[in-house]
């Protein structure tokens, strides 16, 4: 680095700083909106992003009088009615309030009791209608790109509802709900409704230390468990904790993950969840001009923008990203850095719900890195992305799971299959382990980290008990109820793989009685009525080859660790009649459904092809 490019730096950083001590100054309003910028890659710099970064509200308390007076008033009696005891001073204090720590007299249970400063709705509201009509001044100069009227707007609505404890509350028990049976090891501070007000808050008290701070041999678990929770609220719940910095972040001394403070929070639509999938099964194939259209869905590109000169800057930053392990293996705070790049210089923008999933994976990841240098998100979000694909009743996601396992060519990929079937694997082994039996849309993740191999638990292949037999959960998966859709579309590669091995058998037969060494005309029967013979020595094409490649492939997979195993070779030669006989005490509840459908697959392929040898 030369003198100059250092000077440059230096001056970065320090100006960084002042903007950071200017913000704090100025009030609980600016102090959130630097909260909410420094997420925001695509209008600030990295170090002023750092340092706003730092903004943890901590500002100085406002007297016990006041708060104590405006806890009477909120809730009706004078505080020494209500709580048993209660600290002399906050525990802490914020930009918006402070905590006491205290007992109810009720019930007896230790709680936080958070009191609103006073007039900070009014102060906010002044601080807001200035900043919007500086930003409505701003629209003046076309080279801000940035809608800072927009931006204001959206974060103020939000800002609004983080100063209604009645509000946060009803999240946090929403959240707990949606996170109680999947996820328990997930903790979320009980909200007492009957002493809380739209000023005042009550809630339990959770015991802990910062998930960031701690030294526990379980932070590589529960950071885990943290990714779930946030892909469940991604991908599925919808209701996202919008707020993850790492001191909401708690591991309390039973080992559980505890999330606090649920005022800032936000929704993302269906649309917004199947298509971040959607996104991640195109950018497996690299499919860059799917992925394009992915953005304009997701509100990166605006509708109506010409999207070829995008494409080649989206390729190459996907290339980059992809190297050395593919998609599971991407650093995803150097490609959101990446993408943030582009937002200078084409028309393409962070969303502010992406902003926040941007900042709360990098609060997971910044902890995770910690204790593990190869940690990587992707890699660990893997196992819930293949459940929802292979579980969601959505078209959207059984379309997005079919492209998954075939991409562009509509080819059958086995190396597909087997990553997503070993991904779902790995998601049940944690979710039994934890007592989450039951195979549905999401499940438990209980006392078991989430992402690691099977091999890993030392439970490699995971089984299913039925009948006295060991079978893999990927192939109970495929003839279970829930594995309808798959089974649909695999049981067709099935009835190719069951031809080729025929044809290949019947050839292998063939060739071993000699056969082939005679006239050609002997090894054909003419038909009635037909001048062309048909051969008796099947021929085994390339195509059949590459069927039997990923059967045998496919079959190893599935029957790895049961007596099924058996029906593969140490060639990799699959014997069809051991397999059937393997796997027939497994299949006895579902073999009238499947394997009617399975014969009348076979003979209509076995015609077809007939047909066209007679033809053609």
């Amino acid at each position: 680095m030369d003198i100059v490019t250092k000077k440059v730096k230096e001056n970065e950083v320090k100006r960084a700083i002042e903007l950071r001590e200017i913000v704090t100054s100025l009030g609980p309003a600016y102090i959130k909106l630097g909260q909410a910028l420094s997420i925001r890659p695509d209008i600030l710099s990295p170090a002023a992003m750092t340092e706003l970064q730092k903004l943890c509200d901590k500002v100085p308390s406002f007297p016990n009088d006041i708060a104590m007076a405006l806890i009477e008033s909120e809730l009706g009696n004078p505080w020494q009615e209500i709580y048993s005891e209660l600290t002399e001073s906050p525990i802490a204090a914020a930009s918006l309030g402070q905590v006491y720590k205290g007992k109810l007299i009720e019930t007896g249970e230790t709680v936080a009791v958070k009191v609103q400063r006073p007039y900070v709705l009014e102060t906010v509201t002044i601080d807001l209608f200035i900043i919007r009509r500086l930003g409505v001044s701003l629209r003046r100069f076309p080279q801000i790109a940035t809608d800072v009227v927009g931006l204001v707007d959206e974060w103020a609505a939000r800002f609004f509802e983080e100063l209604d404890y009645i509000n946060e509350g009803e999240n946090a028990t929403r959240f707990a709900e949606q996170m109680r049976v999947d996820l328990p090891q997930v903790v979320v501070p009980k909200t007492f409704t009957k002493f809380t007000s739209r000023r005042v808050m009550t809630t339990s008290w959770i015991e802990g230390e910062k998930l960031s701070q701690s030294t526990a041999d379980d932070v590589g678990d529960l950071v885990n468990i943290g990714v779930i929770c946030y892909l469940k609220q991604l991908l599925d719940t919808g209701l996202f904790h919008a707020d993850p910095h790492p001191g909401n972040l708690i591991r309390t001394p039973e080992g559980k993950l505890a999330i606090l403070d649920f005022g800032l929070m936000t929704q993302i639509t269906d649309n917004q969840k199947y298509g971040m999938i959607e996104a991640i099964s195109h950018l497996i194939h690299r499919d860059y001009e799917a992925i394009v259209e992915d953005f304009v869905l997701l509100d990166f590109i605006p509708e109506g923008v010409n999207l070829a000169p995008i494409m080649p800057v989206l390729a190459k930053v996907f290339d980059q990203a992809l190297e050395g392990g593919g998609a599971k293996n991407i650093n995803f705070q150097e490609l959101a850095a990446d993408l943030a790049q582009i937002t200078f210089d084409y028309p393409f923008r962070i969303p502010p719900y992406f902003a926040l999933i941007i900042r709360a994976i990098g609060v997971l990841e910044g902890i995770a890195l910690v204790g593990n240098p190869d940690f990587a998100i992707v890699d660990e979000a893997y196992p819930y992305i293949a459940q929802r694909l292979l579980t969601d009743p959505s078209p959207r996601l059984r379309e997005a799971l079919r492209y998954t396992i075939y991409g562009r060519t509509s080819n059958f990929d086995a190396e597909r299959f087997i990553d997503v079937m070993e991904a779902f694997e790995t998601f049940t082994v944690a979710a039994k382990s934890g007592g989450g039996e039951e195979l549905q849309g999401s499940r438990a993740f209980s006392g078991a980290v989430a992402g690691k191999s099977p091999a890993a638990s030392g439970s490699f292949p995971v089984v299913d008990q039925r009948g006295g037999v060991e079978t893999r959960a990927a192939l109970s998966f495929l003839i279970s109820e829930q594995g309808e859709f798959f089974r649909e579309f695999i049981l067709d590669e099935v009835v190719k793989g069951i031809d080729a091995v025929t044809r290949e058998e019947l050839a292998r037969v063939v060739t071993t009685l000699g056969l082939q060494r005679f006239d050609p005309m002997l090894n054909a029967f003419p038909l009635p009525g037909f001048t062309r013979a048909i051969s008796i020595v099947p021929t085994v094409t390339k195509e059949d080859e590459i069927l039997l490649n990923n059967m045998r492939r496919v079959v190893a997979f599935l029957s790895s660790g049961s007596p099924a195993s058996r029906s593969v070779s140490a060639q990799g030669n699959v014997n069809l009649q051991q397999m059937l006989s393997d796997l027939a005490p497994v299949l006895p509840d579902v073999a009238r459904n499947i394997l009617p459908d399975l014969m009348n697959r076979l003979t209509c392929r076995f015609a077809a092809r007939t047909l066209r040898e007679i033809f053609l």
